[in-house]
């Protein structure tokens, strides 16, 4: 075996690690994130469904605001099988998430949450209130709705939020070291393997892996201004404001 084999595992493997994480945080994101988007820019019905939509905004802003490693702790405190959501997991046979990969999964998706709500929700609320009313009236069904109309019009914050959150979450370092440690192949993502290696002096190593995030953020900055500007210059705007037609 070649002497540079374990050096390339080093750093191919937190490679690896990180982009698999930032590939399932993402797709979670869209499945269950936009919907929940979605539902928090449509108008509300009552004071009592608008105040609770406030709250809930502000609880997903939270980790805009609040350093990294406390969200980590708190989220640690709270998978460990010590604490009720722990304990619940461990009686169903779930298992702790703490350390293990899947709790990388669960901590990544709340802490990358309000870059990837951010702008598709300010992509709903762009939805003309024409479009909407027409849509109202032509098609019943709600899910009909929300997949033929309100997503083709939410299509560029989708597609910002998913580039935004998967850049972000590669780029995790507080909240996944306190949620998964360092684990060769489990929990040590790229991140933290610099960290390990800048403790060990190894600054060559430290550097290579550096470079190839610094390359990676450079491809999706790019994206992302690339989609910005299209949107600017009106080529990727919302689809036809024509609504669903209507069923026979």
């Amino acid at each position: 075996m070649s002497p540079l084999s374990p050096q390339l595992s080093d750093m191919l493997l937190p490679l690896w690690l990180s982009l698999k994480l930032a590939a399932i945080t993402t797709l979670c994101l869209l499945l269950f994130a936009t919907p929940l988007a979605y539902w928090l820019a449509k108008p509300s019905s009552s004071n009592l469904i608008a105040r609770v939509k406030i709250m809930l905004m502000g609880i997903i802003a939270m980790p805009l605001v609040l350093p990294p490693t406390v969200l980590g702790f708190y989220l640690l405190l709270l998978l460990s099988p010590n604490f009720a959501l722990g304990k619940w997991l461990m009686a169903h046979d779930i298992g702790a998430l703490a350390f293990t990969f899947k709790g990388l999964v669960v901590g990544s998706i709340i802490y990358s949450l309000p870059f990837y709500m951010q702008p598709v929700y300010a992509q709903f609320l762009r939805i003309p209130k024409s479009v909407s009313d027409m849509a109202l009236l032509l098609e019943p069904s709600r899910l009909r709705r929300f997949t033929a109309v309100s997503l083709p019009q939410a299509k560029t914050g989708i597609i910002l939020g998913s580039l935004i959150s998967f850049a972000h979450t590669i780029g995790e370092f507080g909240v996944v070291l306190m949620i998964g440690g360092s684990i060769a192949g489990e929990t040590k993502v790229i991140s933290i393997a610099i960290y390990e290696q800048v403790e060990a002096l190894n600054y060559d190593m430290a550097h290579t892996m550096s470079l190839l995030l610094v390359l990676l953020g450079i491809i999706l900055v790019g994206l992302i201004a690339s989609i910005n500007r299209q949107v600017n210059e009106g080529s990727l705007t919302t689809t036809s404001h024509s609504p669903p037609k209507p069923k026979r």
